[in-house]
């Protein structure tokens, strides 16, 4: 991953815990309404992919198991990971694109609700996203990837004088040619595709991509009907980072059927996926979104496109927008041959999980005062739609400050989480000093890099002769228990 040049190592925030007495008159361990949603508590654990379903998509134990050791924190809510809503094969991933996935689903909400004793409510995220593929071996790429189209032939023949030549034998000397001059026969994508692996844009003019509009609303919906039937308390629609929704949204989508350029036209799919959501499930079931406050990258959408796209979606009568921060496939790292290209691996990548190298600002509360400006846009607007925001959270003083200055309403906590599912009960029950800090290693998110099951250094080493353990046998799976102090 992409590090700021300072390299200034910061420890984990030193902030006092509350008693027990003052964490629960808190603001942050206090319900709180997102439309019809009602949440015991100010906290949220948002979806993170653990990569522990089957590979056709299902639920499995250890999926059971990641989400029970969460909910027996008790946290506010917890927002399951991104679910497919397309029954298409995407590896161990979750899917929602057939009922054949209910049962297990909803087996999932069942355990949750169990071991939090009622009190965390769970959703699901909701995600569509298009092809991408692994970086090629370069003879591979020349031999059976690259299309040999007219303009590639063009510009073959005007760079080295050979015309008339068959596609086998550009296919032979391209590889032969000066790094300049290959530049200037292959078009920005076709270098994209040998260097970092071909990925599909939403303003590619493939069929499949220019029916997308037509397409997702119906997809969308169906899969928030399944979640509904499955017992899920809301949904969360994944309008952020590399996906296909974000890709709507952002400024460098240039479609020009409607859905590209302007500001209106790129929200215009976003809400007509909420619409027809909305329409399926009703008008008392919770919906909401994740998007983003900023892309980071050159040209990407910024701030002020957020605001817009916020006061959109409050609008159009969303619950809750729950905000995130970069992770673009647009300026990620170079793949090794062989693997794909990952979103987190840029300095977008580095904005929206931050690790403890860093600038000046360090790893904690990054999203914090963009959110602040787009909550700010919402409440001048008329609208009291409940933000969430998250990003480097994992201090009480941190959460309870953001929201009693009203910079979010309520507080996503997630690598902490998985440092310690039982920050929630042992904050509230004055047990901070107990909290196995997150030091933002990033270690999770590399086993994520890697389509590893996710865990934390902190504690995937300790106790593992009665512990379920990782593919490699290596690590535990789920934290250890909380065995309070005396």
């Amino acid at each position: 991953m992409w590090k700021p040049p300072q390299r200034i190592k910061h420890p984990p925030l030193d902030h006092p815990w509350p008693r027990a007495e003052q964490a629960q008159q808190s603001l942050l361990f206090n319900p709180i309404k997102l439309g019809p949603l009602q949440l015991e508590q100010k906290t949220w654990i948002p979806a993170m992919v653990p990569w522990r379903a089957t590979d056709e998509g299902f639920v499995s134990a250890n999926v059971l198991d990641w989400y029970r050791r969460f909910a027996e924190g008790q946290p506010g809510a917890i927002v399951i990971e991104a679910t497919g809503i397309r029954d298409v094969a995407s590896g161990p991933l979750l899917r929602i694109g057939h009922q054949r996935y209910i049962p297990g689903l909803k087996k999932l909400v069942d355990t949750v609700h169990q071991a939090s004793q009622g009190k965390t409510k769970v959703l699901i995220q909701l995600i569509d996203f298009l092809s991408i593929r692994r970086r090629p071996e370069p003879e591979k790429f020349f031999q059976r990837f690259l299309a040999i189209d007219p303009p590639l032939r063009h510009r073959y023949a005007e760079l080295t004088g050979q015309n008339d030549c068959d596609d086998e034998t550009i296919r032979d000397t391209l590889p032969t040619l000066e790094t300049e001059v290959l530049n200037q026969i292959l078009d920005s994508r076709q270098q994209e595709s040998l260097r970092q692996g071909f990925r599909e844009r939403v303003y590619d003019k493939q069929a499949h991509i220019e029916q997308l509009p037509q397409v997702l609303p119906k997809l969308f919906a169906q899969a928030a009907e399944r979640a509904k039937q499955a017992g899920f308390d809301g949904i969360e629609l994944h309008y952020a980072h590399a996906y296909t929704m974000a890709s709507f949204l952002s400024a460098t989508n240039c479609r020009t059927d409607g859905y590209g350029g302007s500001r209106e036209n790129r929200v215009r799919l976003p809400l007509e996926v909420y619409h027809k959501v909305r329409q399926q499930v009703g008008q008392h079931y919770p919906v909401g979104c994740r998007f983003l406050s900023d892309e980071i990258f050159n040209d990407g959408s910024d701030l002020n496109d957020a605001k817009y796209f916020a006061l959109q979606f409050a609008q159009a009568g969303m619950d809750f927008l729950s905000l995130s921060r970069g992770g673009k496939f647009d300026d990620a790292k170079q793949p090794k041959v062989g693997q794909a290209a990952y979103p987190y691996t840029g300095p977008s990548g580095y904005e929206c999980m931050p690790s403890f190298q860093s600038d000046e600002l360090g790893p904690f509360g990054r999203n914090l005062e963009p959110t602040a400006e787009i909550r700010q846009a919402i409440r001048q607007a008329g609208h009291s739609t409940a933000v969430v925001v998250a990003g480097g959270i994992h201090s009480y003083q941190q959460a309870e400050d953001i929201l009693q200055n009203d910079k979010a309403d309520v507080i996503g906590i997630a690598r902490q989480a998985i440092a310690d599912p039982d920050w929630f009960r042992k904050v509230k029950a004055g047990c901070g000093a107990e909290v196995r800090r997150c030091e933002y290693s990033n270690y999770c998110e590399k086993l994520d890099q890697n389509h590893q099951e996710v865990t934390c250094n902190l504690w995937d080493k300790k106790d593992k002769d009665d512990a379920v353990l990782s593919k490699d046998q290596r690590r535990r799976l789920i934290a250890p228990a909380w065995r309070r102090e005396t």
